[in-house]
């Protein structure tokens, strides 16, 4: 018999780390091989299954990252930057997948990641959501086809409790915008407007930014021209979206080559 598929989680306990530990158990294809919490969480020693409200998964949360590697096939991390760091060296040492949705990462720290995919299959995204991930793709095909007089704005909302901004899906989707009109976004960008400001600069790729309530998500790219606008939007309802999008990356990547892989590579776009 064929042993199963083992994912486990970085961040176990938290909320988007129980969603993942619900997407994997709900996954016929994999099975719940680990998870990780910080030392002292109360989390430590509880099974992982009934930590979700489900049956005894028969494994137990710990606090020691490189367990985790070396009892998974593919972890799933949606931390925050440093123990990412951490984590991924442990993956390029252990050969395993890891799947990285951890937003606000440094050009210093991406270019660890990069390094680390010379030696394992590595999927990183700002956001593990198809339907984002088809967003992102329409905003580049759309921004090649429309000229430099039209402006694209991209506003994002989330819940009160995010602490990054833009959020690491936004930049995803002005980065995406970017490349279709062929330039770096880190020389269009605006990312604040505050007072006396002048005209908009012709080229520009805009930020807005709002924080409110529990909102899990929402993303537009708005493409502005003169007496006409396209709006492309996303809005997110739950978090699961995100977790089945980390699993089913997961689960693409058993059997690949090493390598830095994003979600378009994984829904084949």
């Amino acid at each position: 018999m064929t042993a199963p598929f083992r994912i486990g989680v970085a961040g176990c306990a938290g909320r988007m780390g129980q969603m993942l530990l619900r997407a994997i158990a709900a996954n016929k294809e994999c099975a719940i091989g680990g998870g990780t919490e910080r030392p002292g969480s109360p989390a430590i020693g509880r099974d992982l299954g009934e930590l979700i409200g489900l049956a005894p998964a028969g494994v137990k949360a710990g606090d020691d990252p490189k367990a985790l590697f070396a009892a998974c096939d593919a972890v799933l991390d949606f931390t925050a930057p440093a123990p990412t760091m951490a984590h991924v060296a442990l993956a390029a040492e252990r050969k395993a997948i890891h799947v990285i949705g951890t937003t606000g990462l440094t050009p210093e720290q991406i270019a660890t990641v990069e390094r680390a995919a010379e030696t394992t299959p590595i999927v990183f995204a700002p956001n593990m959501s198809v339907g984002i991930t088809l967003l992102m793709a329409l905003s580049e095909r759309v921004a090649s086809i429309l000229g430099p007089d039209w402006d694209i704005e991209v506003l994002e909302m989330h819940h009160n409790k995010k602490v990054d901004a833009p959020s690491g899906t936004a930049l995803g989707l002005g980065e995406a915008a970017a490349k279709g009109r062929g330039v770096k976004l880190a020389d269009v960008a605006d990312k604040v407007r505050d007072g006396h400001t002048g005209a908009r600069r012709p080229g520009d790729i805009g930020f807005a930014v709002l924080r409110g309530g529990n909102v899990t998500g929402d993303h537009s790219v708005i493409f502005a021209g003169d007496s006409e606008r396209i709006e492309l939007t996303h809005r997110s309802g739950s978090r699961e979206i995100y977790a089945n999008g980390a699993v089913r990356a997961a689960l693409w990547a058993r059997g690949r080559k090493p390598g830095l892989y994003t979600m378009r590579d994984v829904l084949g776009l």
